[in-house]
């Protein structure tokens, strides 16, 4: 049995995977899914954020360890959590057996607007500036998905007000996580496990050239998705988790 350790990433939980645990779990049914959350959200709403991305590493790894889950462990990460798998392969190979990211930027593969798109960075200064959570899950929505009718739209806003009010993120925590992602600097040197990079070319947060610049310069699969936005495993979890599926059948993920 495998163990497939999925990562967050910013100011989101566990319960914001929806049923893509499920979508994953039913092409690889052998496999141990389990779903994190980082310090500042969820159930770890409480603590205190990381603000460098090795610190989240060390308390993944702390966590598991008290859920007394052993390694290797596959990786599966989006955004910030790619950030995080990608620290962890680098300081700990040998628990580590694969890497699955999602969407993810970082230095020194893309820039800084690229990252994070210039073209965003009115709304988000006036909701830093505004604030307010309804507010805040609208534009996280709006950023992040591109697919879905009015009323699935409706009813994401529904839960995701409701998991705010039950874990609330502290404007503090989410300034720490941005601020922890922002100063990231990937190793000198790829991970050396398999990697697979699965991008969005609808992607509205982050530039999708970040992810086939990672994938080039690591030497990496990587695959495409046509529509999706951001939140990729949210807007079509069943495609990635065929993604992965066909990625282990090939023979590269070992």
């Amino acid at each position: 049995m495998s163990t497939w350790v999925l990562l967050r990433g910013l100011m989101r939980e566990q319960r914001h995977w929806g049923r893509f645990p499920s979508e994953l779990s039913a092409v690889l049914p052998d496999a141990d899914i389990i779903t994190p959350d980082l310090p500042g959200n969820g159930q770890r709403h409480a603590l205190r954020s990381a603000t460098r991305v090795a610190q989240m590493v060390e308390f993944c790894r702390a966590d598991l360890r008290a859920r007394g889950v052993k390694a290797p462990y596959s990786l599966l990460a989006l955004s910030l959590g790619g950030m995080v798998a990608v620290e962890w392969a680098s300081r700990y190979p040998q628990e580590i057996e694969r890497c699955v990211l999602i969407n993810t930027s970082m230095r020194p593969y893309s820039r800084f607007h690229q990252r994070l798109r210039w073209q965003n960075y009115p709304s988000i200064l006036r909701q830093m500036v505004k604030g307010g959570v309804e507010n805040q899950e609208r534009l996280i929505l709006r950023l992040t998905s591109r697919e879905g009718d009015l009323a699935r739209r409706a009813g994401l806003m529904e839960r995701w007000l409701e998991y705010q009010r039950e874990y609330p993120v502290t404007r503090a925590n989410a300034l720490r996580q941005l601020w922890s992602a922002a100063r990231f600097r990937a190793p000198s040197k790829p991970p050396a496990i398999p990697v697979l990079v699965l991008s969005s070319a609808g992607d509205q947060l982050v530039d999708p050239r970040c992810s086939a610049n990672l994938a080039s310069a690591w030497q990496a699969a990587h695959a495409v998705h046509p529509t999706a936005g951001h939140d990729l495993p949210l807007d079509d979890g069943a495609w990635v988790a065929h993604a992965v599926a066909k990625w282990l059948a090939s023979g590269e993920a070992r």
